[in-house]
């Protein structure tokens, strides 16, 4: 099983819509850069773990945990001109951009913040992809010891 936070802005797609979605289940699109798209499209498997993160606000961090329920597959939105994710460059025969599906497993109790994270980036998230300076990713894989670390900050 592989790791993974997934970036979303609570005003656009928050976890609170997720929790509201069908089965508490959609699919993760729109994602417009080369290495999430790749982390999506050849890196995410069924039964993989993310954390859902809420990013561009008032207080970013990591508010859910969700598990990857469809791997990767095209991205419907960047074939439909009326979508604001749509590519007029994409090509339905050889597709540029993937999604992947998500369901909510649980949300946390309370957010384990960005300015919690950064406590620990010297020690116990040493590494962790989302604390590297100048990262604007929206989709960053997680290792298993920074998951558990995680976790038990929630």
């Amino acid at each position: 099983m592989s790791y993974w936070l997934m970036k979303s802005e609570p005003d656009v797609f928050g976890i609170d819509d997720l929790a509201k979605a069908r089965r508490k289940t959609t699919h993760w699109d729109g994602v417009r850069n080369y290495q999430a798209r790749n982390f999506m499209r050849d890196g995410m498997r069924v039964g993989d773990r993310a954390f859902f993160y809420h990013s561009n606000c008032e207080e970013p961090g990591i508010v859910g945990v969700m598990k990857i329920v469809r791997a990767g597959y095209p991205d419907a939105t960047a074939f439909d001109a009326k979508d604001p994710h749509f590519d007029p460059d994409s090509d339905r025969d050889n597709p540029r951009w993937y999604m992947v599906d998500v369901q909510l497993e649980r949300k946390l109790a309370h957010a384990v913040t960005l300015a919690t994270l950064r406590e620990h980036a010297a020690g116990a998230l040493k590494g962790f992809a989302l604390l590297r300076r100048g990262n604007r990713l929206s989709v960053l894989p997680v290792s298993g010891t920074h998951w558990k670390f995680i976790l038990d900050l929630a």
